[in-house]
Parts: structure tokens; C-alpha cells; sequence
């Protein structure tokens, strides 16, 4: 039998208006259903109806990760400093870790993600090629110490996740580890009820080589993907990449020009008269404290995070006004690449060998044309790091691509052997030597998914949950008479014991009005009302998503809900 439960014995308490903080749809229907209460900046407490939408999200996490031969532990939060400082990671996350130490002084760390844990339990538990492949997961509290933690569960600094990692000896088997947790969350998302894409993206500080993402499209996510409307080609704006391709032609001498008050792009090509395509930028940035220039076409902008990811670990930042200071190779606003001999020098692929520019002539007030990319300076390395656009080139079929906003709800990653070779994780292979092993991570943000869902699932006039993670298939209202109640708390017990999940409005003193609005704002996919014709056994069922309703006798209505 499954559980029926009474609103006249649940705590809850739903809200009318909006919550004056929230600024995305799922915050404010999650707060306002009653399914979470914020507890501080990025820290939310799971009410009982919320607790049973998370819990639901993770059995079917389970039950998929259970199929693929994946097994469940459950490692600690609490975790010592010396692993995450041998892998780098103490220094790398920076701001983002909790730290805090023990009354003996030790340091410690609120698990942001558990790598080098996993890597240490394998490296504990299994010694030989026998012992492996192995998949295991968890289901577990993270801790991120967000700067702005925003949009209630979406962005919090502390979070439910699942995060598992494959271990195996050979990359072939790395591959297969990888297919199974690809193919596994593709079923997750299918049960979940989430429209869903899988892009290309960037490792990041994570590390290792392949690497996707599953994003669910909606107007709260903080990830932007490209998409391409004719090819199946879809990424992660980080991993979005443009062809290099050299420019054939003949182009005069460099020739310099009297640029006065002209430090910006706008002001130069105003200026000049030309497009700001035709304008080479050069962005100044410290890369660990070394000044490194990237150049791009002027009309194009540099993605500080698609920067960021590609020189990670190295810390990335702009440069400042003192950082000029003692540097006569570097003129503040008129900086070009020829004649940069102190600095690296790194270029967007459209600024390829070839093509001439405007640019800085590292001279006040002076700029210079014709300045050719392979005859006049070099590139010490192409990187992709502009901002993508609407209508940019697909890089498969050349389609400009559509940009859209996603939640990001999972991450795969093919890590290799970055933590292994860390940590030494070998075992003893056939051939009798240490075989280092090779690993694959992979994450899914359960209480994002919740997030996620509200997002993509909710109407004007609430929540609208899937079956499978609803807090309940089936809401029964009783719009308040003696007699309606009875007839709802009879029904909602007949459901029950025939395996149903049910929620019953038997609450006295509550106007139905208020009661049908709760119903659509809980959003329980599902609702059956005994009202007015309730002495005729007569109920009216009612599809939460279509809206569409039916009236039916009790006996109908059980036997539907029950087929």
C-alpha cells in the first residue's frame, strides 16, 4: 500500500505572493508551494513536500545507476586537506572551498567534489586487473562557497548531487565505462520528464579529454549553448571552436598613423572610417601574475571564462593601470602584437596567418595598418576565446548557429589518468606488471534537476510535476462539506492500497476556492475532486497539465487511475 497523506496532518504552508528575493519561476513556485524555506544566502532547508520531489529524483537516479552494474557508497563531507593539496585542488578552487580547521589546528574541507577520495577508496580496495572495471557513485551533500548564490536551489553553496567514477585498465574500457553513463543518463532525463540536450564542453579544472554536458533548456539557466538548426551539432558556448584558416593575398608595408584619443575600438575605427572587423584588439590579461596578450577581431569580445578554461589551473585576471608601470614595451590603449618580444601572444582563429589588421602601433596616439598576422608578428598559440554569437558558423556544416539558455543538470567527463597518476593508482595486470589505471567522472545536480523541472514544467498557475518525481500521482480535494470529505479521505484510501501515491486536501476550515488554488500551485499531476455532486458519487478528475476535466463515478474515476 502506498502512502496516503492528510494536508490536515502535513506541514505546510503555501504563499500567495511571491518571495521579494526571488527572480527566477522556481524559486518563487517552490517557496510559494511550500516545498522549500530559505534558510541563509544559498543554504535552503527541503520541506516535506520538496524532501519527497528529491528523494523521488534520486531512486530513479539509483535504480539506472544500479542497471549500468554502478554501486552505491558513501563517502564523508568532511574531508582532509593533504589530498586535495597533493592533487593541486586546495590552490585551484581558490574562494570557492569551506575551509575550516579541527580544534587541533588541522586543516579540512567541505567536499566540492570527490575525485581524489574515490581514487584513494579504489587505490585501498583493489590491487589487481581482476578487481576492475568498477563504477561507483554516491548520492551526497556538496559545499561551494558560491560569491553570489542566486535563484533558490539552482545556485546554492550547498547541494544534493550524485557524483560517480569508473575505473579501468585500459582506455578501451574507459570508452565503454563512459557509453554506459552516457546511455544511463539519457534514461535518467527520459524518466525525469526533462527536455534535454547533450553539447560538447570544456574539462575545466576538472581535467581529462572528452567531455559533455546535459542541459535543459530554459529561460533561468546561467549556460548559454549553441545550436546548430540543420546539423546535429550542439556545444557549450565554452566549446564552441572556429576553423583556422590562413588568408592568401598581397597587402603593403605596415604603415602608421596619427591616431589621437583614440584608446578604444569605437573611437578608433570612428575615427578611421572602417568597420571594427577590420580592427585588431588586444586584451592584456595575467596569466598566475605573467602579462600575456590576446588578440581578437575589434568586433568581437573576449570570453573571460572560455579564457579562463582553457589556461586552467593558472589563475586569470585583467590587467590594472600599475601593471603598466615600468613596461615602455606596453602603451596603455595602442598596444599591438609586432614588436610584443616580451609578451606571449595568444589569437582568436579568425586571426589567422594571412590576414592584416589595424591595430596598435605601441606608440602614443598611433596605430598602424596593414599589420599582417605571420609576416609582421607571430602567434605563439590560437585559442578559441571570443564570445560566441547568434549566426555564428556551425563548425560541422557551417549553419549559423542558434543561441539558447540551459540549466546544466549533468557533466561527463573521460578524466584519464590526471588523479590516478596523482595518487599512483595502479594495479597488477595480466602480464604480471603495475598497469596505472584510467577514470571517468560524472555528475548529476539532483536538487538543480528539482529546480529544472519547475522551470520547464510550470504554468501560470503553479508547479506541474512529472508522474514519476511528483510528491504525489494523485491530489484529492475535498471542497469542504462533511460529506465531500468523506467521500475524499474513502477515495484517496482506495487508491492507496492500490499502489498509489496520494495527497488528500481534507483540511477543515479552508475555502475550496483556496484549496482548487493550492492544487494548482502544489502541481500533483493529477486531480480528483469530490464536490457538489459528491452525494451522487459523482467526482471530477481533472489532468493538472492539459487542464482538461471529466466528470465520473467514484468507481470510474478509481478504475482509470488505477488501469
Amino acid at each position: 500500500m502506498a502512502q496516503v497523506q492528510r494536508m490536515s496532518q502535513l506541514m505546510i504552508k503555501t504563499l500567495r505572493d511571491d518571495p521579494a528575493d526571488a527572480e527566477t519561476l522556481s524559486h518563487k513556485l517552490l517557496v510559494r508551494a511550500g516545498y522549500v524555506r530559505r534558510t541563509s544566502a544559498g543554504i535552503w532547508s527541503w520541506l516535506p513536500l520538496g524532501k519527497r520531489v528529491l528523494d523521488n529524483i534520486s531512486r530513479i537516479v539509483r535504480e539506472e545507476m544500479d542497471a549500468i552494474g554502478a554501486q552505491e557508497v558513501l563517502l564523508p563531507a568532511l574531508l582532509p586537506k593533504e589530498p586535495y593539496q597533493e592533487s593541486g585542488r586546495w590552490e585551484e578552487y581558490g574562494d570557492l572551498l569551506f575551509r575550516l580547521q579541527d580544534r587541533k589546528g588541522a586543516d579540512y574541507l567541505l567536499g566540492p567534489t570527490h575525485e581524489e577520495i574515490f581514487t584513494l577508496v579504489v587505490k585501498d580496495q583493489c590491487t589487481s586487473y581482476k578487481d576492475l572495471p568498477v563504477m561507483l557513485y554516491q548520492i551526497q551533500t556538496k559545499y561551494r562557497d558560491e560569491a553570489r548564490p542566486r535563484s533558490g536551489v539552482l545556485r546554492g553553496r550547498e547541494f544534493q548531487m550524485k557524483d560517480s567514477y569508473s575505473f579501468d585498465v585500459s582506455d578501451e574500457g574507459l570508452e565503454e565505462s563512459y557509453r554506459l553513463h552516457r546511455e544511463a543518463y539519457q534514461k535518467i532525463f527520459a524518466r525525469l520528464g526533462l527536455d534535454y540536450r547533450i553539447v560538447s564542453a570544456v574539462s575545466g579544472a576538472m581535467g581529462g579529454s572528452a567531455s559533455e554536458e546535459f542541459l535543459a533548456p530554459a529561460a533561468a539557466g546561467e549556460d548559454t549553448f549553441a545550436d546548430c538548426p540543420h546539423c546535429d551539432y550542439a556545444a557549450n558556448t565554452e566549446a564552441v571552436t572556429f576553423a583556422l584558416t590562413p588568408a592568401e593575398g598581397e597587402h603593403g608595408a605596415v604603415e602608421e598613423l596619427d591616431t589621437p584619443d583614440t584608446p578604444t575600438i569605437e573611437t578608433l575605427a570612428e575615427h578611421l572610417g572602417v568597420p571594427a572587423a577590420a580592427t585588431l584588439k588586444n586584451l592584456l590579461v595575467k596569466v598566475d601574475g605573467e602579462i600575456v596578450a590576446v588578440g581578437v577581431p575589434g568586433n568581437r569580445e573576449v570570453d573571460l571564462g572560455k579564457l579562463g578554461e582553457h589556461l586552467a589551473p593558472a589563475e586569470v585576471e585583467l590587467v590594472t593601470a600599475e601593471d603598466f608601470v615600468g613596461r615602455e614595451d606596453l602603451v596603455r590603449g595602442y598596444v599591438g602584437p609586432q614588436g610584443l618580444e616580451k609578451v606571449r601572444y595568444l589569437a582568436d582563429p579568425r586571426v589567422a596567418p594571412g590576414t592584416a589588421w589595424i591595430t596598435g602601433a605601441n606608440k602614443e596616439g598611433k596605430h598602424a595598418k596593414n599589420v599582417v598576422a605571420g609576416r609582421d608578428f607571430e602567434v605563439d598559440e590560437y585559442v578559441d576565446v571570443v564570445v560566441v554569437e547568434e549566426g555564428d558558423p556551425c563548425p560541422q556544416c557551417g549553419t549559423g548557429l542558434v543561441l539558447d539558455r540551459a540549466i546544466e543538470i549533468g557533466h561527463i567527463f573521460q578524466l584519464g589518468r590526471k588523479y590516478a597518476d596523482t595518487f599512483q593508482l595502479d594495479v597488477l595486470g595480466k602480464e604480471g606488471k603495475p598497469v596505472r589505471v584510467t577514470m571517468g567522472s560524472y555528475g548529476i545536480g539532483v536538487s538543480r534537476a528539482v529546480a529544472a523541472l519547475a522551470e520547464q514544467s510550470a504554468d501560470g498557475q503553479g508547479l506541474c510535476w512529472p508522474r514519476e518525481v511528483a510528491p504525489a500521482e494523485v491530489h484529492v480535494v475535498a471542497a469542504g462539506k462533511a460529506l465531500q470529505t468523506e467521500l475524499a479521505l474513502e477515495v484517496g484510501e482506495r487508491l492507496g492500497a492500490a499502489g498509489l501515491r496520494v495527497l488528500v486536501d481534507d483540511r477543515a476550515g479552508v475555502s475550496p476556492g483556496v484549496k482548487f488554488t493550492d492544487a494548482e500551485l502544489i502541481g500533483v499531476p493529477t486531480i480528483l475532486v469530490a464536490g457538489r455532486r459528491s452525494a451522487e458519487g459523482i467526482v471530477e478528475l481533472k489532468d493538472r497539465r492539459t487542464g482538461e476535466r471529466e466528470e465520473l463515478t467514484v468507481e470510474e474515476a478509481v478504475g482509470r487511475l488505477t488501469a
